[in-house]
């Protein structure tokens, strides 16, 4: 079967220069390249036939040789017609160089990067998955088991969280990702991350926020209200006169900086009042007097 034109293989006409026969390479080459069309033979055999054509029209020397002589310059026997020429079988194809006046070192490293350019060592794919961990646990850290669906089956991997770690950011494990191929390193496995919500807390960034109930008599003489916090209770001063809605600062009772450990967020606590449902008649009678007294 007749080898089709090189120039007709990578779509050029015969003056193209040295960047156009580069660029319509590399466009065919992503086209047919096996990583691309796994499995996919005819895609593999359009590869190799582009690929011959590059390594021939990309060479001074071998362009010169294929327009002079064509397709006839790569059959054997052609170097004992022309003389000067030697010759080696690649696949099958007998492929000719020319070595008078050549560096040997150059020759040979042409002929075993045309027959070994497939072979280059590649690294595995990035591989990208999600986790789902407590509230707590993204606080201050944690190591997880998860199961990850791969090619060989499902595989346990660990992982450690980083304390401060915020909704949506990723863990990056390094050679978790697919195999590399022809010796190549693996990829990596980026771990994004979601946070359950936990009761009566909201967080923003490094700080949390929670609301806090107090007796009426608390709010109007001052006084201590205790206060969950996620790293405990601790009481809480309340000044008198506090009114609903306000807020108090907690310094240093939020999230840890994943960046500086010795940095913390800090806790916001909105006071709630709360109102009595119902009075005993002492009582009422009281808060009617201060009500006069006040002329609320």
């Amino acid at each position: 079967m007749a080898k089709k034109d090189f120039y007709d293989t990578l779509g050029i006409n015969r003056s193209a220069d040295e960047k156009t026969i580069k660029q319509a390479y590399r466009k065919l080459a992503k086209k047919y390249h096996p990583d691309t069309n796994p499995g996919n033979r005819n895609a593999e055999q359009k590869f190799k036939e582009v690929t011959e054509a590059y390594n021939v029209l990309s060479d001074q020397e071998k362009k010169k040789m294929y327009d002079q002589y064509g397709n006839a310059v790569f059959e054997e026997g052609f170097g004992k017609e022309t003389g000067g020429f030697g010759g080696f079988r690649n696949g099958g194809k007998y492929q000719e160089y020319h070595f008078e006046g050549g560096n040997m070192d150059d020759i040979f490293g042409n002929i075993f990067g045309d027959l070994f350019h497939e072979r280059a060592a590649r690294k595995g794919s990035d591989i990208r998955s999600e986790i789902t961990i407590g509230f707590e646990e993204a606080v201050f850290g944690c190591d997880k088991v998860f199961q990850l669906q791969g090619n060989n089956g499902i595989s346990s991997i660990q992982v450690h969280i980083p304390a401060g770690i915020d909704e949506g950011k990723s863990v990056r494990l390094k050679g978790k990702g697919q195999s590399g191929t022809n010796g190549g390193t693996a990829g990596d496995l980026f771990l994004k991350v979601h946070i359950r919500e936990k009761a009566g807390y909201e967080r923003k960034g490094m700080d949390i926020y929670t609301t806090a109930n107090i007796p009426f008599t608390t709010a109007v003489f001052g006084g201590e209200a205790k206060v969950s916090t996620i790293h405990g209770d601790v009481l809480c001063k309340i000044p008198a006169g506090a009114q609903s809605g306000s807020k108090i600062r907690l310094r240093g009772k939020g999230v840890v900086s994943m960046n500086n450990p010795s940095v913390h967020g800090d806790h916001y606590v909105t006071i709630q009042i709360q109102v009595p449902k119902k009075l005993n008649p002492q009582a009422r009678e009281k808060l009617l007097e201060f009500a006069k007294i006040e002329k609320l």
